[in-house]
């Protein structure tokens, strides 16, 4: 007889004499329920994870561009340049 078994829920291998899932937490009262792998981390489920949502919250707002703007000023500034230098 085997002294271990995969958890069906993570694949994680269990000892036979384990309560619970050591990785997800899954356990034989939960029915080693997919939905215990998260319970009480604080850590969303990745199907639930929402991507622009997270850069909103931790990058802020993207910088408008205004790349544009610099190359302007910058050829401005270079003819006003010659012209200051030729007279």
């Amino acid at each position: 007889m085997s002294e271990a078994f995969n958890c069906p829920v993570c694949g994680t291998e269990v000892s036979v004499k384990a309560k619970a899932c050591p990785e997800c937490g899954s356990d034989e009262k939960t029915g080693w329920s997919a939905n215990t792998v998260y319970d009480g981390t604080g850590i969303e489920d990745p199907a639930d994870f929402d991507y622009e949502e997270w850069k909103r919250t931790e990058l802020g707002s993207p910088r408008p561009q205004i790349g544009w703007l610099w190359w302007v000023v910058a050829v401005v500034m270079f003819v006003l340049f010659i012209v200051v230098y030729l007279k």
